[in-house]
């Protein structure tokens, strides 16, 4: 060994081979996000610029869990109630797939009243009668269908273009796009009401996306954020200085390995500290004046779909960019009799509620709404005994047409995108597939579906897979 080098000038084989990989790992992934037809800003929350002028800047989904009957609700079938009971003709089954529907299969028309609303005369059942109200601002696009058959697949189809785990959800995809407006909060959030079920925390996992992209569930009660309050005893100033602590030890490993996740690390910690001060305040809608409270049926301090409504706009105020709200509990294989229009009142008022206030502030412009579920439901009854008898019917799992609603943000409101056959059971004209919408979605936010990809495991993937139209049809 050369007598000049000290024992300061030696690495142990350990730190070798550790700075070595995690060197090469760092630059490899610099590489790959260079490589992509998309990169993300070194800050990766930084707001950045869209391909191309937006329509909307912000997203709010209010997604159904188990799927509402779009028979029942908005695609009216009178062929269907005239022959409702009776066998359904052979040639409309051929090659179709269902989930538990078996046997003797019987035609099912709805037992609800349709009516023409607004100037643009769209028609919707008894059952949302305050969404009636907006019929105007509303695209109903009647020709949905996917590719999954069951909940939770159909549910990851629909979120992430794939239906297993693993792949980034749709509000990842568009903060990797499109960043944040605001620092003091995420910038992808979730709300629920009622139990999650189907795919889970799934639909708004980042996948292989970094994982500041990943979805933060707010909750009704407790802690809006696990773990955000202070523990006992402990005061604000005692929090920050322990954060800056943490921040100085993640600041050293980060320049040692260069690995990311540590700076989103820093960067999540950072964030929680503030949002100590800034949810609370969110979370309250005490503050919302009584008329607003009473247009979404909001109640302060319950847990609800209505109140989820008002939060959503509280966040979209405060530069979040997307806010997804679940609703459980609308798979009705029976009693869609009764349990349907509970489920529609818990949501009607709400949602009806939160178009009206974005629309009074002049925020739906450029918020974009969106409506829907994993799939639709039969024109078959489900639940029929040994003599093809009805006991207590509903239907099952649908996937080849079913319907969603979409207002704000670019899309022309009192249009009905598609036309299903005259039972339901298929697109007559204008078949929507679930990639078709994402790329309308998607470009409506300014982001080319084609260009917006992420390079991993030696391919670049996308949202839409290798698929996806956009409905031109749909956009203002």
């Amino acid at each position: 060994m050369n007598a000049s080098v000290t024992h300061l000038d030696l690495i142990h084989r350990r730190q070798f081979f550790q700075r070595a990989g995690f060197g090469v790992g760092s630059m490899t992934l610099v590489s790959l996000l260079r490589g992509s037809a998309f990169a993300a800003p070194a800050n990766p929350l930084a707001s950045r610029h869209p391909m191309f002028a937006p329509r909307a800047k912000r997203v709010i989904f209010l997604h159904m869990i188990g799927a509402p009957s779009q028979l029942d609700m908005f695609d009216f079938k009178p062929e269907l109630v005239k022959r409702d009971g009776e066998d359904c003709p052979e040639s409309l089954l051929k090659g179709r797939r269902f989930a538990f529907i078996g046997g003797k299969m019987q035609l099912a028309g709805t037992r609800f009243k349709f009516t023409k609303h607004g100037r643009s005369g769209q028609e919707l059942s008894e059952t949302l009668p305050h969404l009636a109200k907006v019929a105007d601002d509303i695209a109903i696009v009647k020709t949905l269908h996917t590719e999954e058959i069951n909940h939770a697949p159909a549910q990851m189809f629909l979120h992430t273009g794939f239906g297993r785990g693993g792949r980034p959800s749709f509000g990842s995809w568009v903060t990797y796009g499109l960043g944040t407006e605001n620092q003091d909060l995420p910038a992808y959030t979730v709300l629920l009401s009622g139990p999650l079920g189907g795919a889970g925390t799934s639909l708004w996992a980042n996948g292989f996306l970094p994982s500041v992209y990943q979805g933060i569930q707010f909750r009704s009660s407790g802690d809006p954020v696990l773990f955000l309050s202070n523990p006992k005893g402990q005061s604000q100033d005692d929090r920050r200085r322990i954060f800056d602590a943490v921040k100085s030890l993640n600041e050293r490993q980060l320049a040692d390995v260069g690995d990311p996740e540590i700076a989103t690390r820093i960067s999540q910690y950072e964030m929680a500290f503030k949002m100590q001060t800034s949810v609370p305040e969110l979370m309250d809608i005490s503050r919302e004046p009584k008329s607003v409270l009473d247009l979404y049926g909001a109640k302060p301090g319950a847990a609800s779909f209505a109140n989820n409504c008002l939060l959503a706009r509280r966040l979209i105020e405060r530069g979040v960019r997307v806010v997804e709200l679940y609703d459980a509990d609308w798979d009705h294989h029976s009693g869609l009799a009764t349990r349907l229009p509970a489920k529609c009142r818990d949501v009607d008022q709400g949602m009806a509620g939160l178009i009206t206030d974005l629309k009074s502030r002049g925020l739906l412009d450029d918020t974009l709404v969106i409506w829907g579920a994993e799939f639709g439901r039969t024109p078959l009854r489900q639940g029929i005994d040994g003599e093809g008898k009805s006991t207590n019917p509903g239907r099952d799992h649908h996937k080849d047409a079913y319907t969603m609603w979409l207002a704000g943000g670019g899309v022309k409101g009192g249009v009905t995108y598609g036309r299903t056959d005259d039972f339901g059971f298929g697109p007559a004209e204008h078949p929507v597939h679930v990639h078709d919408l994402n790329a309308t979605v998607l470009h409506l936010l300014g982001l080319d579906h084609e260009r917006l990809t992420f390079k991993y495991q030696g391919r670049e993937f996308r949202l839409t897979d290798v698929h996806g139209e956009v409905l031109r049809g749909l956009l203002a």
